[in-house]
């Protein structure tokens, strides 16, 4: 594995913790994990790369090694958190931005809010989420207040190796090896031997805001750097964007993604082959070759 360090940034008031590999005098390549994951599961893709690269990953607030919010969880913190790592970071130039799932999302908003800040961006199986129209507000909010009332926790876990276990449930192509690394990254071990996982359970509260494709496409269409999309062919997200009912068979499984990206003005899509949703865990070696190229 390519050795990495850890870095602490203070951002908007809070401590974050930051992954960090490869030479700080080459170019920099950051990041950003997706939700219910920490910036450590990009090891795999940063050891796959074959340029120099200064990869920079943070757990976003509330997972990992970051610390938790005491007002909770905004979409639009993540924004300004990015907003204020770069401004960190890389003060004086575009940069490079990967993002996976959850931060493959925050990434494209982000290179159309701010357009001049962004060089390059590759999104994996971050393509947003099925759209949702006005009437279900209230429901929304109802569920909100509450789980507010109940909320959510993690249970423990006999130990570390009981994580790795749950890991490779969740993702039967994770390998062993690669499951008990981000499982010590995943989950912290309790005084009694037992492990619980490090991110703030709060994440698991349903959102009550309504998700609004319109207002997504207007920020997409605002995008002047190249976007790379790289979709998994075994992935949940394309089905699901697409409206499909599970165990229907599509003609096209990225008909749904290919119609949002018609809306990313300089755009275009790959896909990775036997791989799911945690392409960058299940065929590393693969989306590298990919994204590569495109960022170089």
């Amino acid at each position: 594995m390519k050795p990495s360090e850890s870095l602490a940034a203070s951002i908007r008031g809070l401590d974050y913790h930051v992954r960090a590999w490869g030479d700080e005098r080459a170019p920099k390549l950051f990041m950003l994990h997706g939700w219910m994951d920490v910036g450590a599961s990009f090891q795999f893709l940063v050891d796959a790369l074959q340029r120099e690269w200064r990869v920079i990953a943070p757990d976003w607030r509330g997972f990992g090694r970051s610390a938790w919010s005491p007002e909770g969880y905004w979409f639009a913190d993540y924004l300004a958190d990015l907003d204020a790592l770069l401004d960190h970071f890389a003060p004086d130039e575009p940069v490079r931005l990967v993002g996976h799932s959850l931060g493959g999302n925050i990434v494209m908003l982000y290179a159309g809010v701010r357009p001049r800040r962004v060089a390059r961006v590759a999104s994996l199986e971050g393509f947003g989420i099925p759209a949702e129209s006005a009437d279900v507000a209230p429901d929304k909010y109802a569920r909100w207040l509450d789980a507010l009332k109940d909320p959510p926790s993690f249970r423990p876990y006999a130990d570390l190796g009981a994580v790795a276990d749950q890991l490779q449930k969740n993702n039967p192509r994770l390998k062993r090896e690669r499951a008990e690394f981000l499982a010590a990254h995943w989950a912290t071990t309790q005084p009694d031997g037992t492990a619980r996982l490090a991110s703030d359970p709060r994440h698991k509260l349903p959102f009550p805001i309504v998700y609004r494709m319109e207002e997504v496409i207007a920020i997409w269409q605002r995008i002047t750097a190249p976007v790379l999309w790289v979709a998994a062919t075994e992935s949940f997200i394309p089905r699901w964007l697409g409206g499909h009912p599970e165990g229907e068979v599509p003609t096209d499984s990225l008909a749904g993604v290919r119609a949002r990206l018609d809306h990313v003005p300089r755009g275009r899509l790959v896909s990775i082959e036997q791989a799911g949703h945690m392409l960058h865990l299940d065929r590393p070696e693969a989306v590298a070759a990919a994204i590569e190229p495109f960022l170089a």
